[in-house]
């Protein structure tokens, strides 16, 4: 407070003795220090041409924070050079903190602060004064602007806003090296003495790490520390400031340091020897033991990789590194049999994936232990002589025929008898059958090679002793071809000529295919049948590749003297016994160019040589139609006239009847035409008469007195039922057919004769004349021979 009322004073005095003078006159109003007191001046108006006596131009106060005095701190004073103390003058305050943190008595101008301030929370304060006349109430002079600026005391610790800290260093690491650094913020002022001066030091971790008391930084003090000794640090650090002098504030904070493990230690066996005991019955690929290397590093610096020395029985088993545990497991490689060999003994090398070549001289990164192996007996099952047995069979062998045998033995101490049997998975394993004793296969069905080429089964052997016990072996028999099929030619069947082509040209290479086998299997020959070789119009050529070739034989072709030549060829195939069968080509002849490339085969060819071209060909077609539609056009015209001809003028109706006189078969008669339609469909119905015996007299809608019946026409029926009664080839009975059914529902009913019990002579026919105008000339008629016939009794 002394240094601060000092400086003010020598600022006073040395622009009110004229040592500083300003570059500019200065306004009125102007502020200045009287003796020790903090005093503002606002000067009232005077005349321009008045000297004035220059004061100290001050526009702040400072104020201590934190002050905990029991008066309200006294900060400074405002007078006005108006003010002649004789009351007339109100002083007021406006800006940050006015009424609230800063009071003005209005009277004399002192300001005092009334609350405690806190620096950190806000560091100056801008405010306003200003003069009033008490009686006008108008301002003397303009407002004037000053700041309250808060002094800084050393109020605050230093802070580590990060902390608490972690951070890793290898282990092993030299003196010096670097760790981590720390910061610690101190909220006093900076600018202001030495209350944010921060000095750091270890308080706790040494003799093991140090720390720079300027920058924070932490390094380890002591060489070679072993995280395998100890892994984890905690290091108090403090920040104190005032420079760390006596009465400074601190600030701490902890940092946990691990050391990280670095390979400086090499993998070693907890044992020389490991005993392991396995059963003979252990499957390849199994698990049989572990053994474990101890490594105290940490991650990968501690994986381990096992290896098997080359000795005594190495080659049997393998080792492989379990990633969880980092044990070695030691699988099979191959079967083990007690009864070949009871113990196997080897070695096993330890030794680190990951190596620091810093620790090389340290010695070998690997150890050596021994493994010893027993071999347990177990009861096994018996065991096949070979792994696979492959057959041969011929198809069509007989049922009953033994193809082969499998074998298998009881290898433990005391051996049992073994029992055979197959392993029935399928219909097509009972083609075969095993004697259960001898283990001979034999054939149960016949065997046909096309149908199946090969079986493929499996055999189960079981010991007597102990049915449970058993093993299995694959069964492979192959089906032995017998040469059954002829082979034939493979597609096609048909070539091409040309009619012009030369003698001993190749038109055709025909190849043969085989059912018995593949073609890649049997030779084939090719030649001409005798009876087509006698003068050929071609020939065969056997390539002896399992090919053939048709060559021509004639100097060119006509195809308007021979379309098409048949050729006979017979194949016969390598096998016992030779199959052989012959197989006709059909070779048309076609019209070709002169480079051999055929043209046309089609019936064109035939015509082009006369000289006709396809349009004329078409013509000609097109007249022989024509030609043929008039022909058929003339032929049906004349049936139809003929068939005009043959009717007459409607009134003549007695042209129009139709004579029924063919003689029938008899009901057996089914080839004729269909009488059924002629019949009276009604008579049928209401009579129910036999057809093979005479029917009873039937009575017509007119009645008429019974006549006489016709003689001749009993006597011709008579002669005809004798006929047929002594023909033993005639039907039991004779048909009786009615004829000239006129159909339901007619006036007339029937107008034949057939099936009547009177003669024509008897018949009246004057009721045609009742029946109208339609039958008119049918009523004179009848009514005309009537009247002419002398027979007629009057």
């Amino acid at each position: 407070m002394l240094t601060r009322n000092c400086l003010s004073l020598l600022l006073w005095v040395l622009f009110d003795g004229g040592l500083l003078t300003p570059l500019q006159p200065q306004p009125q109003q102007t502020l200045a220090t009287e003796s020790r007191e903090n005093v503002i001046h606002l000067p009232g108006q005077r005349s321009h041409f008045q000297r004035v006596k220059r004061g100290w131009v001050w526009n702040q106060f400072f104020v201590l924070e934190e002050y905990m005095g029991s008066e309200p701190q006294y900060v400074g004073k405002l007078h006005s050079d108006l003010d002649k103390g004789e009351g007339t003058v109100k002083y007021t305050l406006s800006g940050d903190g006015a009424g609230t943190v800063f009071t003005i008595d209005e009277t004399t101008g002192d300001i005092h602060a009334i609350r405690s301030l806190d620096r950190e929370e806000k560091p100056f304060y801008t405010l306003r004064a200003q003069a009033v006349d008490i009686e006008t109430r108008k301002p003397l002079e303009p407002e004037s602007e000053f700041i309250i600026k808060v002094q800084d005391i050393n109020d605050n610790e230093p802070k580590f806003l990060d902390g608490p800290y972690v951070a890793t260093v290898p282990e092993m690491s030299p003196v010096g090296a670097y760790v981590l650094q720390v910061k610690a913020t101190d909220a006093d002022d900076p600018t202001y003495g030495n209350s944010a001066r921060v000095v750091y030091s270890i308080l706790q971790g040494q003799p093991y790490f140090s720390i720079d008391p300027k920058t924070g930084v932490i390094r380890t003090a002591l060489p070679n520390m072993d995280r395998e000794v100890k892994e984890q640090y905690q290091v108090l650090i403090q920040a104190k400031d005032m420079g760390g002098q006596l009465g400074g504030l601190a600030g701490t904070t902890i940092v946990n340091i691990t050391l990280t493990d670095v390979n400086d230690n090499p993998p070693r066996f907890p044992k020389s020897i490991f005993h392991l005991k396995v059963p003979e019955s252990s499957p390849i690929g199994s698990a049989i033991g572990r053994i474990r290397a101890v490594d105290p590093d940490f991650g990968q610096n501690a994986e381990i990789e096992y290896n098997i020395v080359p000795g005594d029985g190495g080659n049997l088993f393998d080792i492989v590194t379990d990633e969880d545990t980092q044990e070695g497991v030691i699988k099979l490689k191959k079967p083990l049999d007690f009864e070949t060999k009871k113990a196997y003994t080897f070695k096993v090398e330890a030794s680190n994936l990951h190596l620091d070549h810093r620790f090389h001289s340290a010695g070998p990164f690997k150890d050596t232990a021994t493994v010893k192996i027993s071999v347990l007996d177990v009861d096994e099952p018996p065991v096949f002589s070979k792994p696979l047995y492959t057959m041969e069979v011929y198809e069509d062998t007989p049922v009953g025929t033994i193809i082969g045998a499998v074998t298998a033995q009881d290898l433990d101490v005391g051996s049992s008898a073994v029992r055979y049997f197959i392993d029935w998975k399928s219909d097509g394993d009972s083609y075969f059958t095993i004697d259960g004793n001898e283990g001979t296969i034999a054939t149960n069905e016949l065997l046909d090679r096309e149908s199946t080429a090969q079986y493929n089964f499996s055999i189960i052997a079981s010991k007597v002793s102990n049915p449970l016990l058993t093993s299995k072996v694959n069964i492979l028999i192959n089906v032995l071809d017998v040469n059954e099929f002829p082979p034939e030619i493979s597609v096609p069947y048909e070539t091409a000529v040309c009619e012009n082509a030369k003698p001993g040209q190749i038109i055709q290479i025909v190849s043969a295919a085989d059912r018995d086998l593949s073609p890649a299997g049997q030779q084939f020959s090719f030649r001409l049948s005798p009876e087509a070789a006698i003068k050929p119009n071609f020939t065969v050529r056997d390539f002896r590749n399992n090919t053939a070739g048709i060559e021509t034989r004639r100097n060119g072709y006509s195809r308007r003297q021979q379309e098409l030549y048949f050729l006979p060829v017979i194949i016969e195939d390598s096998s016992y016994p030779v199959q052989s069968s012959t197989n006709t080509m059909t070779i048309r002849v076609c019209r070709c160019d002169s480079d051999g490339t055929i043209l046309s085969c089609n019936v064109e060819a035939i015509f082009l040589p006369v000289g006709l071209s396809t349009g004329a060909l078409i013509a000609i077609l097109l007249c022989i139609v024509i030609l043929l539609a008039i022909v058929v056009l003339y032929v049906a015209l004349r049936r139809q006239k003929k068939k005009d001809s043959l009717m007459t003028s409607k009134e003549d109706i007695r042209d129009n009847v139709i004579h029924y006189d063919d003689e029938g078969g008899g009901e057996e008669d089914t080839q004729a035409f269909d009488i059924g339609a002629l019949r009276n469909p009604k008579v049928i119905e209401e009579n129910k008469i036999r057809r093979d015996i005479k029917p009873d007299s039937l009575c017509l809608p007119r009645q008429r007195p019974p006549v006489e019946d016709n003689t001749d026409i009993r006597d011709f029926i008579h002669q005809r039922l004798q006929e047929n009664d002594v023909d033993p080839t005639a039907p039991p009975y004779d048909s009786l057919a009615t004829y000239a059914y006129e159909g339901t529902g007619s006036v007339a009913e029937s107008l034949s004769s057939i099936d009547s019990l009177t003669t024509e002579a008897d018949q009246d026919y004057d009721y045609l004349t009742d029946w109208g105008p339609r039958f008119k000339v049918l009523a004179d008629m009848f009514g005309e021979e009537e009247s002419y016939n002398p027979d007629k009794v009057t």
